[in-house]
């Protein structure tokens, strides 16, 4: 595409879409490389950084599926990398905690984890990464909107009926 050329919204969603499916790819790699299946990371980082957490505030955080969800809970229990514990306000809700060495593995594959993603990103300057942080994180809360809505995509006028929507809920 020539300077001055405005991309199209199916040429911006195929460079999107390249570029998530090689990022997703590096980053998989990555966790790979800690001995770590991309949901067993999810699981352990999210307790790492939030604390003991129940089985559905780890899958809202993370949006796994339910059977994804448990499968990865089992694995890391199997391993000995978190337990189950029962909370004093709710017999039936489990509270899922990292052990020492889960805590220990969490930290280091974390730490892997960001070195290969600041590797990655060191392609851009500082000014391009804040350049790109803000539109991509306003298309995809757009988009989520939409999908709350139940549209299946948006016409000049459910843009901004999703505007004034959204105009009104700040008020």
């Amino acid at each position: 595409m020539s300077k001055g050329t405005r991309p199209t919204a199916p040429q911006l969603w195929i460079v999107l879409a390249r570029s998530y499916r090689s990022l997703s790819s590096l980053v998989e790699r990555s966790i790979a490389d800690t001995g770590l299946g991309l949901s067993d990371f999810m699981v352990i980082e999210v307790l790492l950084h939030k604390g003991p957490l129940t089985i559905s505030e780890i899958q809202a955080k993370v949006l796994l599926a339910s059977g994804s969800m448990t499968a990865a809970i089992d694995r890391l229990e199997q391993r000995g990398l978190l337990v189950r514990k029962t909370t004093s306000s709710d017999r039936r809700a489990r509270l899922l905690e990292l052990t020492p060495e889960g805590t220990r593995l969490a930290k280091s594959a974390f730490q892997k984890h960001t070195a290969d993603l600041e590797r990655v990103t060191s392609i851009l300057n500082e000014a391009e990464k804040q350049e790109l942080y803000e539109p991509l994180k306003k298309l995809g809360l757009f988009a989520a909107e939409i999908l709350k809505q139940g549209q299946p995509g948006t016409t000049s006028g459910s843009k901004d009926k999703l505007q004034n929507d959204r105009s009104s809920q700040k008020r």
